[in-house]
């Protein structure tokens, strides 16, 4: 990391078998365990981002109404092992 970018270190007491995979991903990838835990982190972070900010959409919708009936749901995945399945509610 360069002066332009500051760093902080985090310390996580983490099992075992978890620091066991940390040492192996490193060997394998010719990365430093500081590299793995990072971008580890840092991929968990945006998931859980993009995850909370869907969860907020789906909130606003069903705020504002715009949801599907359950029975229609439940009708069309029933209809999916049929002859003539249903097409998919809107």
């Amino acid at each position: 990391m360069s002066a332009s970018n500051p760093t902080r270190s985090v310390t996580a007491h983490v099992p075992l078998e978890l620091a066991d995979r940390i040492d192996e991903a490193a060997i394998r990838l010719e990365r430093s365990k500081n590299w793995i835990v990072r971008q580890a982190l840092a991929d968990w972070l945006d998931l859980e981002e993009e995850r909370d900010r869907l969860t907020r959409e789906a909130l606003a919708d069903v705020d504002a109404g715009r949801v599907i009936d359950h029975q229609a749901i439940s009708d069309w995945a029933d209809s999916l092992g049929s002859d003539s399945p249903l097409p998919a509610p809107r």
